[in-house]
């Protein structure tokens, strides 16, 4: 009997035996696991620690210690679940239980709008559900923002609940979850395509209903309210800042042909980029493309082929191709200069993000098969749909992606154990070097002066407390980028790919290489063949830049006036730092 009811109980088994598994591992290594770097532990993260050490979470009217000073009101606001933990948590601990908040969201989520729509069905399809839901959560895509990416499926439940509610009494609880639902999500990254989202069902809804969909159309306005008051910061920046010019308008977002823009829509279809790559490529895309051809051709041969055009597989489908076309086209230039024209404040804003929605229908899809797969009189296709979705949250776990935290935290350990020796990249604790910081700053006396980074991300000096001319940010004066460019000048004019990469884009403002170097690699060991500082010394000065924090013992130190205050090193770190003064 017991064992009958464990077979029974598979998919908690699966679920939670993986849950306790990442739970574990980070547990286990907390500050020594290895979170991805790039746009990431060099970005975000630095900037939560910074406003914490300066006590600029709550304040107004302020500069934070970035880029010479810009304004507090370009960096997170302090009402949003992600951000809190920052604000009441050391950095590794608010890291980490970002992540695990992105994994409960993106459960809770999934799993109550799946039981929504199937509702008494909803127990025959538990196994698929939980185990669908999980592999949800898991999904490697940007961290900082993962909830505003699991909690999507939340969002529809309440636009659900509300199209079918008959009272106000039963709206104003999901009035209330529509309004307070910013607090997980962000405008830039989800709430300005869910609000246009909603005014295509708006339209939509009018006319099949042949009646104004008023529930709907009141709940535009209210998340519009709840992005304004919780993200009021970003909006201050974008609608009462018009006076300032910044980098969102000259950066260049490229401009390939119309074939290689649909080219490039069908390589998101495929596989999912960067911030928000879901493993969908592994199993779900051929599982989801077999099934779609398979009930098709099954209407057509049925002669049933209306249904082709209301089933909801073929409808989820075609707004993931929506998805990808508009990802794509984005980089067409015509295309993106059309919305540009009609919407001029919006210049710059990545349209491109529409991909991002596709992290949840793909899981969408998947389940829309597996319930097929349930319903079907052939008892062995539900065997199958057990297998498929078994397959779908092992890939998520286990293969390697991006930001798949959990997969690299346990291959660098492991290296570590069987080779019996560091790998070339560094963990948490590492790549931010707090002891040996804190050392230097105690040593050299520091008290806020203003400073740079060469050898490592700005981002470092940033956690640390250390006020920095330069740093990495999405948006910040044109003025101060072409201020910085006159300081690394003679760095761009022998490093080709930088040169198109700072000008081009802008928001890393670093000290570059003068021989097209990556000064900046978040490894274990800095090899540069070229240990000049190729720099404008009196732009740089006149930045009121005090000390040069470097990984490199610079050749030319002399020739540009610079003096050695100090070499640290500290047994925590991998790093060697040169502490330089102007």
């Amino acid at each position: 009997m017991k064992s009958f009811k464990l077979k029974e109980k598979w998919y908690i088994c699966l679920t939670g035996a993986l849950l306790a598994l990442q739970a574990a591992v980070f547990l286990v290594f907390r500050g020594e696991s290895y979170p991805q770097v790039h746009d990431n532990l060099d970005l975000f993260m630095a900037h939560y620690e910074m406003l914490k050490k300066w006590s600029l979470w709550f304040a107004h009217g302020v500069d934070a210690p970035i880029l010479h000073g810009v304004s507090r009101d370009l960096f997170g606001s302090e009402f949003n679940l992600y951000n809190f933990f920052y604000i009441i948590l050391p950095g590794i601990w608010a890291y980490l239980a970002g992540y695990a908040a992105k994994i409960a969201v993106g459960i809770i989520s999934f799993s109550l709008l799946a039981k929504d729509i199937y509702k008494e069905k909803a127990e025959k399809y538990t196994p698929i559900i939980t185990v669908i839901s999980v592999a949800y959560s898991f999904i490697p895509v940007f961290p900082t923002y993962g909830i505003a990416f699991t909690s999507v499926p939340l969002i529809v439940l309440f636009l659900r609940r509300l199209y079918f509610a008959k009272t106000l009494k039963e709206k104003i609880p999901y009035y209330i979850g529509v309004f307070l639902y910013p607090l997980l999500s962000y405008f830039s990254y989800h709430g300005f395509f869910i609000l246009g989202y909603m005014v295509i069902a708006v339209i939509i809804l009018w006319i099949r209903d042949k009646k104004f969909p008023g529930s709907t159309f009141t709940s535009v306005i209210i998340l519009s309210l709840g992005y304004i008051v919780f993200e009021y910061r970003l909006f201050g920046a974008m609608l009462f800042n018009n006076d300032t010019v910044t980098i969102r308008t000259t950066m260049d977002h490229g401009s390939i042909t119309f074939t290689q823009a649909i080219a490039t829509a069908f390589a998101e279809f495929v596989n999912a980029s960067f911030h928000s790559e879901d493993s969908h490529t592994y199993v779900i895309l051929g599982v989801v493309l077999v099934a779609i051809l398979i009930i098709n051709a099954s209407y057509i041969i049925k002669k049933e082929g209306k249904k082709i055009l209301s089933d909801p597989i073929n409808l989820v489908m075609l707004w993931i191709i929506f998805n990808v076309l508009i990802f794509g086209l984005y980089q067409y230039e015509p295309f993106r200069h059309l919305f540009e024209t009609l919407i001029p404040p919006l210049t710059g804003f990545e349209f491109a993000r529409t991909a991002y929605f596709n992290t949840f229908l793909w899981y969408a899809e998947l389940l829309l098969v597996c319930v097929r797969m349930y319903d079907s009189k052939k008892t062995y296709l539900k065997l199958c749909a057990n297998i498929i979705v078994t397959l779908a949250i092992l890939a998520v776990m286990f293969v390697p992606q991006v930001y798949n935290d959990f997969y690299y935290t346990c291959y660098n350990q492991a290296y570590k154990i069987i080779k019996n020796k560091e790998t070339s990249t560094v963990n948490y604790n590492e790549f931010y070097s707090t002891a040996l910081f804190q050392k230097i700053i105690d040593d050299i006396d520091y008290s806020g002066e203003w400073s740079a980074a060469y050898g490592l991300h700005p981002a470092v000096l940033n956690y640390n407390g250390i006020a920095t001319v330069d740093g990495y940010l999405g948006m910040y004066s044109q003025e101060y980028k072409e201020k910085w460019t006159k300081v690394i000048e003679p760095a761009l004019e022998g490093s080709p790919s930088l040169k198109s990469y700072f000008e081009g884009w802008g928001a890393r403002v670093s000290l570059y290489s003068g021989s097209d170097e990556n000064t900046y690699a978040p490894l274990r060991v800095m090899e540069l063949e070229d240990n000049r500082l190729v720099v404008n010394i009196d732009e740089l000065r006149s930045l009121d830049c005090k000390y040069i924090f470097s990984r490199i013992l610079f050749t030319n130190s002399d020739e540009l006036g610079l003096t050695l205050t100090g070499t640290y090193t500290d047994e925590s770190s991998p790093y060697t730092i040169y502490v330089y003064s102007l």
